[in-house]
């Protein structure tokens, strides 16, 4: 997986007048997504206590994750000769999603790599956007057929999170949060490969120096804190949590490097507590968050409640993409276990 791989620690972190101009570019061509206090009465029995926790609508974007800001981003950023050949991507299912609706946006061939576990929604989904999908057995299976896919087409590839332009789309996101939620004791930043809490981590340091970041990893996808431990990216022999969107296999150097300067704790939550999270957060607001979208809220319930208490806590529910089948069953389990 060569090109996935590229070593790009000689980069820097996007400055703010470089996220500034990310945010202008993308104005009017993403939903600025709104904030929403966790005040309902269904809510207040698991939050830390007088704590003021607010939470970032990011499902309410297009494609229904954050992931789309950075995948337009970079289809904007094709060349002409680039945007003929078309773009390639490798996805659980969200990022997939974004680079389908992104190279809609300027008539761009798409070719997404899935793995055949991904919902169906989502998968229907790209195809509905005009993408062409391939369904690769795993992961690994599916970086191996992008490769392939750039060698012999000559499409770009769109990573998912080791990618400057992705990481600034996050950013953006990290931006937005920093306004519309000021004076932030902690902001709570669900990990995946890293590229939404290196990108939002970034720009919410650089707009409230003083908000500690916390990131929020599946326990049996901890790729980020193992890279944190050693010291340098790692790899994990396997990923075991229900939040496919959580489940990268590995960190990635640029990724590794900007959410390390700028992250100060990482925490770990079971399936279990995501669980509880999703059917606690549709009984108090009706939000139907796929995993990923409720980790920050099991986090906030669970391993950082006490050290919540009293604080003015920002979250994100960072996408929505899950067929209703599915969620009502995990609901269902979610309720079972609270």
């Amino acid at each position: 997986m060569d090109m996935v791989c590229q070593d790009k620690t000689d980069l820097e972190a996007p400055g703010l007048a470089e996220i500034e101009a990310a945010a202008q570019k993308l104005k009017g061509r993403i939903v600025e997504t709104p904030v929403v206090p966790l005040v309902a009465e269904a809510l207040k029995t698991h939050l830390p206590e007088g704590a003021e926790v607010t939470g970032k609508l990011e499902l309410f974007q297009h494609a229904g994750s954050f992931k789309a800001r950075g995948a337009l981003l970079n289809i904007l950023d094709f060349s002409d000769a680039e945007a003929a050949r078309g773009a390639t991507a490798v996805s659980a299912g969200n990022h997939a999603l974004a680079v389908s609706w992104a190279a809609r946006q300027r008539s761009v061939s798409a070719k997404v790599v899935m793995m055949k576990s991904a919902d169906p929604v989502r998968v229907a989904g790209c195809r509905a956007l005009g993408a062409e999908v391939v369904l690769a057995e795993d992961i690994h299976g599916a970086f191996d057929a992008v490769d392939r896919i750039v060698e012999k087409e000559g499409r770009r590839f769109v990573h998912p999170f080791e990618n400057p332009l992705t990481i600034l789309g996050t950013a953006t996101c990290g931006r937005e949060a920093a306004l519309q939620m000021p004076e932030l004791d902690v902001m709570v930043i669900p990990v995946g490969g890293g590229g939404l809490i290196a990108g939002m981590a970034r720009a919410m340091k650089l707009l409230q120096p003083n908000c500690r970041i916390i990131g929020v990893e599946p326990s049996g996808a901890d790729s980020l804190a193992r890279s944190f431990a050693a010291g340098s990216p790692q790899t994990l022999e396997k990923v075991d949590t229900i939040a496919d969107s959580l489940g990268a296999p590995m960190a990635l150097p640029y990724s590794f490097a900007v959410a390390r300067d700028h992250v100060d704790e990482l925490v770990q939550i079971d399936d279990a507590e995501m669980l509880r999270a999703m059917a606690q957060v549709y009984d108090g607001l009706k939000l139907a968050l796929e995993p990923a979208g409720a980790a920050s809220t099991a986090a906030i319930m669970g391993p950082l409640k006490r050290a919540c208490k009293g604080k003015r806590v920002g979250l994100i529910f960072c996408g929505s993409t899950i067929g209703e089948e599915r969620f009502a069953k995990l609901v269902a389990e979610g309720r079972g276990l609270a």
